[in-house]
Parts: C-alpha cells; structure tokens; sequence
C-alpha cells in the first residue's frame, strides 16, 4: 500500500497524538526526521517556521489580554464618570435628565469598542 504526503501526514498525527510519552527531545524529532527521509535543511527550516508562528501566537495573545484590559477600564471609567454624572444631574436639575446626552454617546462608543474586543 502507498500514501500520498498528506496521508503520511495525517498518519503520523494521529500515531504522535497516540503517543503516551507526550514530549519529544530534538535529538528525536531530527532522527525520526532522518528515518522519514527529511533533510537536516528541510528540517531546520520547519523548525523555525513554527518557532516564529509560535511567537506571533504568543504576541496575539498578548496583545488580545491587553484589548480586554483596556476595555475593561474603559468600563469601568464609564459607570464612575456617568455615575457621577447622573447624581450631579438628580441634584442640580432634577426636572430635566441631561446627563442622558453624555451616556448615549460615551454609551455608543464603549459598545463599539465592546463589539472589537469581543471579535477576538
């Protein structure tokens, strides 16, 4: 029987995610490499390809825990500036809600930004 390279693939997915060890040395991965008939180049250059995604995954990760963190102040800047606002208004003109103006709006874009961060 034969196996395209995409079958050898899958195969050998499921029989690394089979494996009980669960981690592999380099010294391994360049034999068991070697036994497949991947050159050491071919080898090396994968290696660094999924080092460098690994880092921009790190990267993303980081920088969408950073997203949260933002919005999760800009929340909480709303409710105490709107707060503010709204006891201000009861006090100084309780027969007109003006402070419905600022909370629309800064409302709308703490829902915009909501929406962004959420996408992630």
């Amino acid at each position: 029987m034969t196996y395209n390279s995409e079958e050898m693939q899958q195969i050998l997915e499921v029989a690394f995610k089979r494996q009980q060890q669960g981690e592999f040395t380099r010294e391994q991965i360049i034999e068991i490499a070697s036994e497949l008939g991947v050159s050491s180049e071919s080898l090396k250059a994968a290696e660094q390809e999924w080092l460098t995604k690994q880092v921009e995954v790190k990267k993303d990760r980081m920088s969408n825990n950073q997203k949260r963190q933002e919005f999760k102040s800009h929340l909480i800047t709303f409710i105490a500036v709107n707060g503010f606002l709204i006891l201000l208004n009861l006090f100084t003109s309780p027969g007109y809600f003006w402070a419905i103006f600022p909370l629309l709006g800064w409302g709308l874009g703490l829902l915009l930004h909501w929406v962004n961060v959420s996408k992630m």
